[in-house]
């Protein structure tokens, strides 16, 4: 008879183990719908991308996370204003909030973003002639938004009752500044102070094996350095690292906050930002591979003993890092800055821009003695120079005209 337990048991083990991997059919099926061309791009404000809000809602409601948006529902409304063909609109962007409520004091958020260009008339889009043309984005970002829809399924079905609490968040917006993730955390639904880290997914869809998941937001706390490591070896993935928790993801709107954050990404590729990036490009097992990752690394943190501790990240990792370019000044753009030139959002500690005296809410005018009209100006002067060199940078603050110098 206890033989006959003991093999129950087991098979009810192997049984609830199988039960809880990343299934390759349900990654597709969230990414297929969310990039679908009904969809049209999901811009924010978009009626596109209001059926992905609906989407995400109707999959937190079955998995049987709580409302956790405005008025008790699962959306957190807010007003976007951008320009098209010139002329400003306004209209409202949504995150999607759920709450897994484990009666604890302490919560960590699983985000990524959503909305995508639309159909070109957003600014950002990478492919000629793009206006009236869907960019669905696949990898950027509803790769990431099936994570957030899957990691919240995992964590509710598993039968355990984890030591934080978990709100899954799916923010509009990111596209035209970090948007939607700046509103949370200027009108958070949850007390910031019970926030003990914001884990990050962006792009997480095209997973190469030689050259593995860039990991940011490394330097931000030591856990990520105690755990990460252990549950990326479990996967046989490798990775690279990057020290601070500022970059061109919802993650430094919480850094900015002194919360520890951790953002996994698989890298930019030929279809980023064009009408190109679609369901069939996306590595379905290399996803399931990084969600159980990641989900590893959530466990794990759970069961710390203390709460993860905030470092400021403004140095590189001693290890590895991964960049675009060979330089960098340290900045986080303003995305949502329509004017010329690049507003500063803000600035890594101990980077070429503090040092030089840049501040958040300076306008780069120009740099290494050419203008900067756009973000895509300052990024083709970065991959111009190597570390080392001195150049000029000019700047207003205010009404201010400044010159400074500056060594990558």
């Amino acid at each position: 008879m206890k033989k006959i337990l003991s093999l129950l048991f087991i098979i009810a083990s192997i049984t609830t183990a199988f039960a809880q991997q990343f299934k390759v059919e349900d990654i597709k099926k969230h990414i297929t719908f969310l990039a679908s061309d009904d969809l049209e791009g999901r811009g924010t404000g978009s009626l596109g991308e209001i059926k992905a809000a609906n989407y995400l809602a109707d999959q937190f409601r079955i998995i049987g996370l709580k409302p956790a948006g405005t008025d008790k529902s699962f959306f957190q409304p807010f007003q976007v204003t951008y320009s098209v063909d010139g002329y400003a609109h306004q209209v409202t962007g949504r995150n999607v909030v759920g709450f897994l409520d484990n009666g604890a004091a302490k919560t960590i958020i699983v985000g990524g973003h959503y909305d995508h260009l639309g159909k070109g008339y957003q600014s950002g889009s990478l492919s000629p002639d793009s206006k009236n043309k869907i960019h669905n984005g696949a990898d950027d970002n509803a790769s990431g938004t099936t994570g957030v829809i899957e990691l919240a399924k995992y964590f509710a079905g598993n039968s355990k009752v984890e030591k934080h609490n978990f709100l899954f968040m799916a923010f509009s917006g990111e596209e035209l500044g970090l948007l939607g993730s700046k509103y949370f955390t200027d009108s958070p639904t949850v007390p910031l102070t019970s926030i003990s880290a914001m884990v990050n997914m962006d792009m997480i869809g095209r997973l190469d094996e030689a050259k593995g998941l860039i990991i940011s937001g490394w330097g931000t706390s030591p856990v990520w350095g105690k755990i990460i490591p252990e549950q990326a070896a479990k996967q046989n993935i490798r990775y690279t690292v990057d020290s601070s928790g500022v970059g061109a993801s919802d993650h430094t709107s919480f850094y900015l906050k002194n919360i520890p954050v951790v953002q996994f990404f698989t890298g930019s590729h030929g279809d980023y930002h064009k009408t190109s990036d679609d369901t069939d490009k996306i590595n379905l097992a290399g996803e399931a591979k990084i969600l159980t990752l990641i989900a590893g690394v959530l466990e794990k943190t759970d069961q710390e003993t203390t709460e993860p501790e905030f470092f400021s990240a403004g140095n590189p990792h001693s290890g590895q890092t991964t960049s675009n370019f060979k330089v960098t000044l340290g900045v986080m753009p303003d995305y949502s800055y329509s004017g010329k030139g690049l507003k500063i959002d803000g600035v890594s500690k101990a980077r070429p821009a503090e040092a030089a005296g840049i501040q958040a809410g300076d306008v780069i005018l120009k740099l290494a003695g050419k203008d900067i009209a756009t973000i895509y100006d300052y990024m083709e002067i970065l991959g111009e120079h190597e570390k080392g060199q001195t150049v000029e940078a000019e700047f207003l603050r205010g009404k201010d005209k400044k010159t400074v110098k500056i060594t990558f």
